[in-house]
């Protein structure tokens, strides 16, 4: 049975509008659609209202619902803004219509007080209004991205002209509109002026005159180090300012999470480059990254914990990390144990690495007594044995409890038998 479609009135047209284009909270056609786990696709703004009014279940089935996660639907998105381009371009006048932002790019090269202009092209991309695929044909064809660069670049110096692009490139950037082609040549005009635009983008994180401009300046520079080859991302990490501004940026006294997660994205980014992680030791990356794993889930969710696991697995790697972690090893080490088993696999076996690098590998005894200390941390190396992770993880939890001279009885009686934190696997 074909699905049921349904008319509206458009100006000297009728257009059919079909059925699974409508959001079924709000009935009108999906700007954002995006589906829930149980699998029905509703508008964002809708969906979000409802989930914010406290509610937790499927407004379509009903179902309960074990994650409120939604995730856009970028096949429907495309079709609903084919159909409402052709719908549109049907009932236009003959002649095309030039978007509004599209002459606010072509002012940009030549004024001489750019702030307003750089406001306007914000507003735009923020809009929900904004057709999308003209948002999607000024980054791509229109070459946004390279112009709003160009400002960037001419006016160093000028903190208030550099938030104000940063801003546009953010959005443009880590908008869940964007069209992978799009977000690519976005990414690499800046890529191409490295020297000029990451310069641009540090200063605003050592200048910035706010919390949010710092964190947008972070988020470019995570896209531009996420689209560079290893050689581009060695050339952004040795920037001097770089690494003390993304971990002061991440260590804030008011535990900012997207200031957190924006520049742990950027270290996490570079740590496989060694003379990156050497500086990360030097500038503090392990009390950071402490900081982080002791913070609230609600301030570090489990996606942030692991990249601060992660860099501390770098860290344990070199010799000037293992320094660090064992010179503050009750702390360190009992904020792994803590975070262990509340993250993902990947979590787990980095902080299990970190841990069998200075325990076993390196057999530090400070280390080895801030393990033993930890109430429950024999049992929560031990479950981790026997969870499904890799192989070479297993043998390194089977190494650190036969260091130990743990038995699995001994363990598990010590240890608190409120697991329920523990993921399931």
């Amino acid at each position: 049975m074909g699905r049921k479609e349904e008319s509206v009135q458009l100006p000297n047209l009728e257009v059919k509008v079909p059925s699974f284009f409508r959001c079924p909270i709000s009935l009108d056609v999906m700007r954002s659609p995006v589906s829930l786990c149980t699998g029905v696709t509703y508008d964002r703004a809708s969906i979000q209202q409802w989930l914010d009014f406290g509610n937790n279940t499927c407004p379509a089935t009903m179902q309960s619902l074990p994650s409120t996660d939604f995730v856009p639907n970028l096949t429907l998105r495309r079709l609903i803004n084919l159909w409402s381009a052709t719908a549109a371009a049907n009932a236009a006048a003959p002649t095309a219509r030039r978007p509004p932002a599209a002459n606010i790019l072509g002012e940009l090269s030549t004024s001489c007080d750019p702030i307003p202009l750089l406001r306007g092209l914000a507003d735009f991309f923020i809009d929900a209004d904004n057709n999308e695929s003209e948002k999607n044909e000024l980054v791509g064809g229109g070459g946004c991205a390279a112009v709003v660069n160009s400002v960037l670049v001419r006016n160093v110096g000028r903190i208030d002209i550099l938030e104000a692009a940063a801003r546009v490139l953010a959005l443009i950037l880590g908008a869940d509109w964007i069209e992978e082609s799009s977000r690519r040549m976005a990414a690499s005009s800046l890529i191409a002026d490295l020297n000029a635009s990451v310069p641009a983008l540090i200063s605003i994180l050592k200048e910035g005159k706010t919390m949010e401009s710092r964190v947008e300046s972070a988020r470019v520079l995570g896209a531009v180090l996420s689209s560079s080859d290893q050689e581009s991302k060695a050339s952004i990490a040795d920037k001097s300012d770089l690494i003390p501004e993304l971990i002061r940026l991440i260590g804030e006294e008011k535990m900012d999470r997207s200031a957190m997660d924006a520049g742990l994205e950027c270290l996490d980014a570079i740590f496989g480059i060694r003379r990156a992680r050497l500086r990360m030791v030097r500038e503090g990356i392990v009390p950071a990254a402490v900081t982080v794993l002791m913070a609230e889930a609600s301030v570090a969710p489990a996606s942030t914990a692991e990249k601060a696991l992660r860099l501390l697995e770098g860290a344990s790697g070199i010799a000037e990390g293992r320094s660090a972690i064992c010179q503050a090893s009750e702390e360190c080490l009992g904020a792994v144990l803590h975070r262990m088993m509340k993250v993902g696999r990947e979590g787990m076996e980095a902080a299990m690495t970190v841990l069998w690098n200075v325990c076993h590998r390196f057999q530090d005894r400070r280390a080895m007594e801030a393990v033993t200390a930890d109430a429950g941390g024999m049992t929560k190396i031990l479950l981790l044995m026997q969870s499904n992770c890799s192989p070479a993880v297993r043998q390194m939890s089977g190494d650190l409890l036969k260091i130990f001279r743990v038995n699995s009885k001994s363990s598990l009686a010590a240890y608190d038998t409120k697991t329920t934190h523990i993921m399931p696997f």
